[in-house]
């Protein structure tokens, strides 16, 4: 993974907070990007557990230097809660759904 950093590619932990994505990961692996899981975003911001593991993430985060993006972004208030955080990218159904390579290359073009 560090040949690949040196040759300047970008590594992103996935679905980070759940399954196999552990703290240590952010020490051991040279990570540039967090992908908060869906499962926390979901819930924003009405659900204080949620609000605060993505809160603390963010602060972590951001105290790393690692770029941070939100998955399963579905509407407004969750977009402005991570706003509010100073999340970097977000993805989800509120910007569009999931696309085939045709649609999607007709979108960039």
């Amino acid at each position: 993974m560090d040949r690949l950093q040196e040759l300047g590619i970008r590594i992103a932990l996935d679905d980070f907070g759940t399954g196999y994505s552990s703290l240590s990961y952010l020490k051991h692996l040279p990570i540039n990007t967090l992908k908060i899981d869906q499962s926390f975003v979901q819930g924003l911001p009405h659900d204080g557990y949620d609000a605060a593991i993505v809160e603390t993430t963010m602060v972590m985060a951001h105290h790393l230097g690692l770029t941070v993006v939100a998955e399963g972004v579905e509407n407004r208030v969750q977009l402005a809660f991570l706003k509010k955080q100073q999340c970097h990218l977000y993805q989800g159904f509120l910007f569009s759904q999931p696309l085939n390579v045709d649609r999607f290359s007709e979108l960039i073009l």
